[in-house]
C-alpha cells in the first residue's frame, strides 16, 4: 500500500484552479490518477480541453460546470466525461468549489486549438 497524507500531497496552481495530487504513477498507482481541484468563484476557463480517456468528476463542495451549456454540478453530483469530449471548467457561483477527479494513468490531452498537453505534474 501507498499512503499519501493530506499534508504531504503536492499542490499545483493554474489561474483560478488549484490541484492537489493524490494517486498517480509516481505516488503508488500504476493505473489510475486522482486529484482534487479547488475552483475559484466565478472562474470561466478561456479554452476547453479534452482527454483520450474517460474522466470522472465528483463534486464535494460548491458548484462547477464542465461545459458552458451543460448542467451545473453541485456537492454530491458526479459527471462521467467520455474520452474525446471537450471540457471547459467554470464555477458559475460566488463561492469556491471542490471536486475529486479520476482518470486512467498515461492519458493524453489537447487544448481546443489542438495544442498537445504534456501529462500535468499532478498526474505524473
Amino acid at each position: 500500500m501507498f499512503t499519501i497524507a493530506a499534508t504531504d500531497a503536492p499542490r499545483f496552481d493554474l489561474p483560478g484552479v488549484g490541484f492537489t495530487g493524490m494517486a498517480s504513477p509516481s505516488r503508488g498507482s500504476g493505473q489510475v490518477c486522482t486529484w482534487k481541484i479547488t475552483v475559484e468563484a466565478g472562474l470561466r476557463s478561456p479554452q476547453s480541453h479534452s482527454l483520450d480517456r474517460d474522466e470522472v468528476f465528483m463534486v464535494t463542495s460548491g458548484a462547477i460546470r464542465l461545459d458552458p451549456r451543460g448542467p451545473v454540478l453541485s456537492a454530491g453530483d458526479t459527471c462521467v466525461v467520455p474520452a474525446g469530449t471537450a471540457i471547459r471548467l467554470d464555477n458559475p457561483t460566488d463561492r469556491p468549489a471542490e471536486a475529486y477527479v479520476v482518470v486512467l494513468a498515461d492519458f493524453t490531452a489537447s487544448m481546443e486549438d489542438g495544442t498537445a498537453i504534456d501529462t500535468p505534474p499532478w498526474a505524473r
